[in-house]
């Protein structure tokens, strides 16, 4: 069970259970499967798509008015009112100009989603995300001239490596820049990633991959 996995891991690395929150990637996931995930207690999901999204969650939210939706997946700007209509948080800000874009939907929708930075941890070219040396700037703009509620930061570490000095650097970023929330680990890794101070763990493949809820 995902959950018993994560009260071991705080238990383990002396970390306070209540603050390391269990987001289910439910991408792909069916409307039926996530009703079934919510009634076995999982309340925090993430989607990836907005698309598929709109498709899923309004239902479901209004029937479940307590859910919070993360948006996890890359969000082009022309997507960002679609993404500050229907989510709680959004986890993958990761440009000035989609800094820009928010903070006019937000306004026009008076909203106020929780956002993430997502951070471009190993400096991937093939990945979305601002450059660790570029994060103190990119949070400045966001939060002071953007005025945008900033309150994490969130990354996917290089694929094959030990994922552990990224989760740390992350923590690090977060500390230097007074941020409180760390999107970190996903079902292969998010054991270490609570060791390192993950307030949110991403888990698909664990909870939805054999089709049975392992919450």
């Amino acid at each position: 069970m995902i959950k018993d996995k994560i009260k071991s891991a705080c238990k383990i690395y002396s970390r306070d259970a209540a603050r390391v929150n269990l987001i289910a990637v439910s991408k792909t996931i069916s409307e039926e499967k996530i009703r079934e995930t919510i009634k076995a207690g999982c309340n925090i999901f993430g989607e990836n798509y907005i698309k598929e999204a709109e498709e899923k969650w309004p239902q479901i939210k209004k029937d479940f008015p307590e859910i919070k939706l993360h948006f996890i997946g890359n969000l082009q700007s022309n997507k960002a009112a679609q993404a500050v209509d229907l989510f709680d948080s959004i986890q993958t800000l990761d440009s000035e100009k989609l800094a820009l874009v928010l903070k006019k939907e937000i306004l026009k929708k008076n909203k106020n989603p929780e956002i993430f930075i997502q951070v471009n941890i190993g400096e991937e070219e093939q990945k979305n995300g601002i450059a660790p040396e570029k994060v103190k700037d990119f949070v400045k703009f966001s939060r002071d001239e953007c005025g945008l509620n900033i309150v994490g930061l969130m990354c996917i570490p290089p694929a094959g490596e030990s994922a552990s000095p990224y989760f740390a650097l992350l923590a690090k970023l977060a500390r230097e820049n007074s941020l409180e929330k760390l999107s970190m680990g996903m079902s292969s890794d998010f054991e270490e990633a609570i060791a390192l101070g993950a307030n949110y763990v991403r888990v698909g493949t664990a909870i939805f991959g054999e089709r049975k809820i392992a919450l």
